[in-house]
């Protein structure tokens, strides 16, 4: 799928989303996990990552570690595209439930807000896995909360 940055038609708003881009992605995590964004948008953001071997719990089939994460990036960076310049997110706790196996050629993310907090953002993330062919099946869905984290001031 090509990476689709595509955003609202808000003046303004690619700048920050391409910001938060970057953010995610100078995360080591984020680049050992190989992700990368598909589709950016406010409130809504969706992540790919390799299914790779050094990931999997017997061959072609995803551990739940990595699952959890893809989910948890997706979520929190889409409860970031909402954040005010010059703030941040960070996780604050989240719960996964799987479905069915994470195998194929990658998994998806399709993150969300549900509710977007001055302080806390409520969000979640359905993780796909993606086949050859590009048949998706759903494999888990993530919730969680996200600290929202006001610009530090430079003394």
């Amino acid at each position: 799928m090509t990476p689709d940055t595509s955003t609202a038609d808000t003046p303004g708003t690619l700048p920050a989303l391409q910001r938060l881009q970057a953010a995610v992605l100078a995360m080591p995590m984020a680049r050992t996990l190989g992700l990368r964004f598909v589709h950016t948008a406010p409130g809504a953001v969706t992540l790919e990552m390799p299914i790779l071997e050094s990931f999997c719990f017997r061959p072609g089939q995803l551990q739940a570690t990595a699952v959890y994460a893809l989910g948890d990036f997706a979520a929190v960076a889409a409860a970031g595209s909402l954040l005010p310049p010059g703030w941040a997110n960070a996780t604050v706790d989240g719960t996964v439930k799987l479905f069915a196996p994470a195998r194929g050629a990658c998994l998806r993310a399709r993150g969300r807000v549900v509710d977007a907090g001055r302080l806390l953002s409520i969000c979640a993330a359905d993780v796909l896995a993606v086949d050859a062919s590009g048949t998706e099946t759903l494999c888990a869905t993530w919730l969680g909360t996200a600290r929202n984290l006001e610009p530090r001031s430079v003394p």
